[in-house]
């Protein structure tokens, strides 16, 4: 096996099993121009209008084909999967018991990805969602690369220097990471030559500096910038294999928002850049669930990041720079990867692409100059990181698109999961909030309600029954199968218009390690 492999042992060798997840660039021949996608989530004003108007009513726009119940399970859990952490001794010494996700397209392919891996030659666990626009080239690309910038950056500097030998002399490398995947999460051959070498020009860099400290905050900073910056550098550099130098284009010119997190005995990480979400599910006294929130929006309903986007740029931009809550009118996330052209400066945009493939000549969405285009670079990948340490109470950790967060409310998230979890339920008033009903409809309600409870174990996944109640709950709060039906039945060229791809990665905690380091802490 070539000595460039060896760190990339871990990989899965599978291939994608569902069409709405084949590797997007078996479906296009280009990047889909924005009039013919109306769903990314940087587009024309029309889809804006669309996008807040969504609603989950059943209109006659749905589709009226009724899926069957095994038919709805069929499709809810295509994508799941579970990672339950080993034991020792018949005891889990991790902090993580396991973790559980699941997909669901919306966008045909899906543009959102995940992954999950132990870190090897450090310690700890990462999680990621990775949630793309303008096609999945680039949250394809984080999928595989990103977790490798961060493991190198946490390396310590002795080993960082043993690896860079052993890969000089071509003896065997040890793996960095190993992989947890669905057998639909890949990886792209073709690219890891080129993968690893910007990684080890990384780790290179790495090597040279000369604090040999290892600060997990730094780390992640420093990871998400890099492999930010690498993507932009391999678009500009090109490559003499037409194929490498098309998907590095097509890396470059999408874009796409991630979460992450590191966890590592009871100290929790989240680097976060865009609008995927990360929140903790506590356990109260009283046996209630509560949500704390661990990462923050970087759209326009966070005043902050409106105003540390206005101060980067001249005052005379003020008035364009945000308009229709997108960034420069286009881009609802305000830090994401990739995204060039929001980035370069308009001669380097064009030096670049007329250099490339014809496919990117006869593609409007790579020809188009954002409007009022004067100071970039207007985006960036740079993620803010929040740290936690992890305590008896706090329970599980749910990361999630934003197709998530769009249906449920975080508290509404963990409460789902916090019942599904202890199979305790709590009996809560019904609430039917303004709507008015009648006697008979209240029984019916609560006469679904009792047959949801009975019924609520049938997934064996968390993130797949979080999921249920994201695409099929009714005005109150409780699935409905015939809602739920026309949701997944909904055609391709309808389905992104009443709701996103969701990506949920729900990671369980074991409470019984904070308890035993909190108590020899106090010894």
């Amino acid at each position: 096996m070539p000595v460039t492999t060896q760190l990339l042992k871990g990989l899965s060798r599978t291939k994608v099993l569902a069409s709405s997840l084949l590797p997007c660039q078996q479906h296009h021949s280009q990047l889909a121009p924005i009039t013919h996608r109306p769903a990314t989530r940087w587009l024309s004003h029309m889809w804006w209008s669309h996008q807040h108007s969504r609603s989950y009513q059943t209109a006659s726009v749905l589709h009226s084909y009724i899926l069957t119940p095994p038919q709805v399970n069929s499709i809810l859990k295509a994508n799941e999967y579970s990672f339950k952490v080993p034991e020792f001794d018949g005891k889990n010494v991790s902090s993580v018991m396991g973790f559980e996700t699941n997909q669901l397209p919306a966008n045909a392919p899906i543009e959102d990805r995940r992954s999950a891996a132990t870190c090897l030659q450090t310690r700890g666990m990462l999680l990621g969602v990775f949630d793309g626009h303008a096609g999945c080239a680039c949250a394809q690309a984080l999928s595989e690369r990103l977790f490798y910038y961060i493991a190198v950056s946490l390396l310590p500097h002795n080993t960082l220097c043993e690896l860079e030998a052993a890969v000089e002399a071509g003896r065997p490398v040890s793996p960095i990471l190993q992989w947890h995947k669905h057998p639909n999460d890949y990886f792209s051959r073709e690219a890891q030559s080129l993968y690893i070498n910007s990684l080890r020009t990384y780790w290179q860099e790495l090597i040279d500096l000369t604090s040999t400290d290892i600060i997990v905050t730094p780390a992640l900073l420093s990871a998400f910038k890099r492999l930010d910056q690498d993507i932009s550098l391999e678009a500009q550099v090109g490559d003499s294999n037409a194929f490498l130098h098309y998907l590095v284009l097509r890396v470059a010119f999408s874009g796409a928002t991630a979460c992450v997190a590191h966890v590592d005995g009871p100290d929790l990480f989240i680097a976060n850049a865009g609008d995927a979400r990360a929140v903790l599910g506590v356990q109260e006294e009283d046996g209630l669930f509560s949500a704390l929130t661990l990462s923050n929006d970087h759209n326009a309903q966070n005043e902050d990041e409106v105003t540390r986007i206005q101060r980067e740029h001249p005052p005379s931009e003020r008035k364009t720079i945000i308009r229709q809550d997108r960034l420069l009118g286009l881009l609802m996330p305000f830090r994401a990867f990739g995204d060039v052209k929001f980035k370069w400066s308009i001669e380097l945009q064009k030096r670049v692409l007329e250099s490339g493939p014809d496919q990117l000549h006869e593609n409007e969405h790579t020809k188009f100059i954002p409007p009022n285009y004067h100071t970039p670079p207007y985006l960036t990948a740079e993620p803010e990181i929040t740290y936690h340490k992890l305590r008896p109470q706090d329970r599980f950790l749910v990361i999630g698109s934003d197709g998530l967060w769009e249906t449920l409310h975080r508290q509404e998230v963990v409460r789902i999961v916090g019942e599904y979890l202890t199979g305790v339920h709590q009996r809560h008033p019904l609430k039917v909030g303004g709507y008015r009903v009648t006697l008979g409809q209240m029984q019916g309600l609560l006469e679904e309600r009792k047959a949801r409870l009975s019924s609520a174990f049938e997934d064996q996944n968390a993130a797949t029954h979080l999921m249920r109640h994201a695409v099929g709950n009714n005005e109150f709060g409780t699935v409905d199968h015939e809602r739920l039906s026309k949701m997944l039945s909904l055609p391709e060229e309808l389905a992104r218009m009443y709701r996103d791809d969701i990506t949920i990665i729900i990671a369980q905690f074991n409470p019984h390690v904070f308890g035993a380091q909190r108590q020899e802490g106090q010894s």
